[in-house]
């Protein structure tokens, strides 16, 4: 049994708050990304986890053991680094073995497991190679068989992907989930990329400047962020996010008015919608603002997907991405439409920005 409790943890220097009354409970064999910007406290937490940090407060437990006290090495967790950490004298071969030498499992059983785990990333052939002879991609998988032949309690992966290209990331990202399907081990992974979150993750947390903004599977932080942090962090593109005005359940701004609103809300809002729900006008068909529910502004760019087409519009102080098909076509400065029902929207406080209505309006 490998879960793992983080109960209240804080981690100050001074008067600066790293991680704020972190509380969660990480149960055995989930795989939990930790997200967020830079400086957000995901990988303090992760270094609380694995021992090379201390926690100023708050208990943390693996397997039901407190661990606050115990040595990196007496934990039970294997760590993969963004830096990969590979010994540049040794083999392939000596740099997955060697956490069995440190650990004095019995030499019998060396071959077989460096053997099983160097399989399941697929470096067999590659065993006698250094890692100067490696790729990029190669050295990260190197650093997962070494965390594999452990066979720990715990996975704990900081930004294993960021050193690598878009293509490497993609097909190690692949690598990673296979494995963690495969190996049934308990994963804790930092990243700030929403792709690999939304794509590797039975759970995300996401953080912002200490603080959990929310907890939950890739869907529920997708489809109901619990704030503008979230929906603006989420999604590729990000949510949009507009702030205007409700009264009588219509949200106005500039070239925009949304119709069939919350009748109960009044006054400042903010509201979201994502660029794949709107419903793109065909071109040339472009009624008057005042008559839709949806926004007529003029193209500020345009961007070919392959797939789609992403059309960007300006909304008071606001880029709004609305995407359309990949036949779509228009040009700067055309004027383009687009209806917005109610039951996609998302409405957000003004000033907290927290989130106002549970779901969709037609829910």
């Amino acid at each position: 049994m490998a879960e793992v409790q983080l109960r209240h943890i804080d981690k100050r220097w001074g008067d600066f708050v790293g991680v704020k009354d972190f509380d969660l409970t990480i149960p055995d064999k989930e795989f939990l990304v930790l997200l967020g910007p830079s400086g957000c406290g995901k990988s303090t937490t992760m270094r609380m986890i694995a021992g090379l940090e201390d926690a100023t407060s708050g208990d943390i437990l693996i397997g039901g053991k407190v661990v606050n006290d115990l040595e990196p090495k007496d934990r039970d967790v294997a760590m993969v680094f963004q830096s990969y950490a590979l010994y540049p004298n040794m083999t392939v071969y000596e740099n997955i073995r060697f956490p069995l030498k440190v650990r004095h499992i019995d030499p019998a059983t060396h071959d077989e497991k460096v053997m099983r785990a160097a399989e399941m990333v697929e470096l067999t052939d590659f065993l006698h190679r250094r890692p100067a002879d490696l790729s990029g991609g190669q050295r990260q998988r190197v650093a997962l068989a070494r965390a594999i032949v452990r066979e720990p309690n715990v996975f704990l992966m900081d930004e294993p992907l960021s050193n690598l290209d878009a293509k490497l990331r993609v097909s190690t990202r692949a690598q990673i989930k296979n494995l963690s399907h495969e190996l049934q081990i308990t994963t804790i992974y930092v990243t700030h990329d929403q792709i690999e979150a939304m794509t590797l993750a039975d759970r995300v947390v996401v953080m912002s400047a200490g603080n959990v903004q929310q907890v939950g599977t890739p869907t529920e932080i997708y489809n109901y962020p619990a704030n503008t942090f979230v929906a603006s962090f989420i999604g590729s593109p990000a949510m949009n996010l507009v702030k205007g005005t409700i009264s009588n359940g219509v949200f106005t701004a500039e070239n925009m008015t949304i119709r069939g609103l919350d009748t109960a809300l009044s006054g400042d809002i903010t509201l979201g919608f994502r660029a794949e729900d709107a419903e793109v006008n065909p071109v040339g068909s472009a009624p008057d603002v005042t008559e839709i529910s949806g926004i007529k502004a003029n193209v500020f760019s345009i961007e070919l997907l392959g797939e789609a087409t992403m059309i960007t519009l300006k909304i008071g102080d606001a880029l709004v991405a609305v995407k359309a098909g990949k036949d779509y076509s228009t040009e700067i400065g055309h004027v383009f439409s687009t209806n917005i029902p109610a039951s996609i929207c998302h409405l957000f406080d003004a000033s907290t920005g927290l989130r106002l209505n549970n779901g969709s309006q037609s829910e």
